[in-house]
């Protein structure tokens, strides 16, 4: 577990006696509330916990846990699964997957413990899926536990929240962030931390040294808006494997917010937040376009993203909002 989560970890299972059927963790995204949450649905299906109410890690239910295979457990994630076992991810967690929960609660436990479910994001949740789960936090079966987790708190429905305890995920501070990072091989992990907002676990995903790489290549040509080349960077993307264009074109599209959230800062007379490093470029390029055309954009790049999973040409996607970054600076 990161070691920013341990203090409010240990603090929740203090309270293990009296734990509640629902909690919801918030915070921001890449901070760690998937593990905090794996982390409380260990300790409460373990079956010789410590003192402290933490997980032994060493019985039956904690091996299970951590291999993913405990029968008392249930991971609800918008992913829909093939016959193979492949995840695909998906805009949402429809109600289907909310009956199977509910089925789920009302089965006899196998190892005699509780039984627990893990909702993440729980924004994702459908109106369906909402109104499904209202009735299983209503009226909770024994021994069943419901833990939600929300990088965006405010699209649930008050009436889910307010059947909820609520855990406000612990946010690191920079060192120790940078620390942690470190700690996990990350070379230059400030620079990192600043790529990722300062969440330190999504930091350590765009470490990947072909994230990274592509990166520099799609800066340098952010840069110079009249040398971008729109079909050349799209046909990078359709270099890829079938499987990969589509995280290849999920990266571009967070470079290009990260870059006009930049470009925005810096025109106000703000430093670069996520692309330090650049911060010379982002100065020269600021003052070439208008506040406005920036934040149509970046509404633009936030309407596109919530699109990601649904079936598109990476490839001619990239193109089409290169294209449009380069209009806004021959205007």
């Amino acid at each position: 577990m990161p070691p920013w989560q341990r203090e409010a970890a240990a603090a929740a299972l203090q309270a293990r006696a009296r734990w509640p059927h629902a909690l919801l963790i918030t915070g921001r995204r890449g901070i760690g509330k998937r593990i905090l949450a794996l982390h409380f649905a260990q300790a409460l299906l373990c079956e010789q916990p410590n003192a402290d109410g933490s997980a032994c890690g060493r019985c039956p239910s904690c091996i299970y846990v951590v291999n993913g295979s405990h029968p008392d457990l249930r991971l609800i994630e918008p992913v829909e699964r093939d016959d193979e076992g492949n995840a695909t991810p998906v805009d949402e967690i429809v109600v289907a997957r909310v009956r199977e929960l509910i089925e789920f609660t009302q089965l006899s436990t196998h190892r005699q413990r509780a039984k627990v479910a893990v909702i993440v994001p729980a924004e994702t949740l459908n109106t369906a899926a909402e109104n499904a789960l209202l009735k299983t936090l209503e009226e909770p079966p024994a021994a069943t536990y419901l833990i939600l987790v929300s990088h965006q708190p405010g699209r649930l429905r008050a009436t889910i929240v307010s059947r909820c305890q609520l855990l406000a995920s612990q946010e690191p501070d920079n060192d120790a962030a940078i620390a942690w990072l470190s700690a996990q091989g990350v070379r230059e992990p400030q620079l990192l931390l600043a790529q990722a907002g300062c969440a330190p676990l999504l930091a350590l995903t765009l470490a990947d040294p072909v994230v990274q790489h592509e990166r520099e290549l799609l800066l340098d040509e952010l840069a110079q808006p009249e040398r971008l080349a729109p079909v050349a960077v799209g046909a990078r993307i359709d270099a890829y494997g079938r499987d990969e264009r589509k995280a290849r074109l999920a990266d571009v599209v967070y470079w290009l917010l990260t870059w006009t959230a930049d470009l925005a800062a810096t025109g106000s007379g703000g430093a670069p937040r996520f692309n330090p490093d650049r911060q010379d470029s982002l100065a020269l390029l600021a003052a070439r376009v208008a506040r406005l055309e920036l934040f149509r954009y970046y509404q633009t790049l936030l309407r596109q993203r919530a699109l990601l999973s649904h079936p598109l040409q990476p490839r001619l996607v990239a193109e089409a909002l290169l294209f449009e970054y380069r209009a806004m600076f021959a205007r």
